[in-house]
């Protein structure tokens, strides 16, 4: 877990073959959600997190 962004909370959720994986940064509330290939999880938890981190410099 990116310890530079604080807290933060990850879920995952498997529909066939694709997982959405959700972050969520607790100090702010901002969430960004990922969706890619059930046999890459670590992929897409690291594409939703880059993704929170882009939404918490913008804000």
């Amino acid at each position: 877990m990116p310890d530079d962004l604080g807290e933060v909370i990850v879920e995952a959720t498997r529909n066939g073959t694709y997982l959405k994986v959700t972050a969520v940064h607790v100090a702010t509330g901002i969430e960004a959600s990922a969706v890619g290939p059930a046999m890459e999880p670590k992929a897409v938890e690291r594409l939703a997190i880059a993704k929170l981190r882009r939404l918490i410099a913008t804000s």
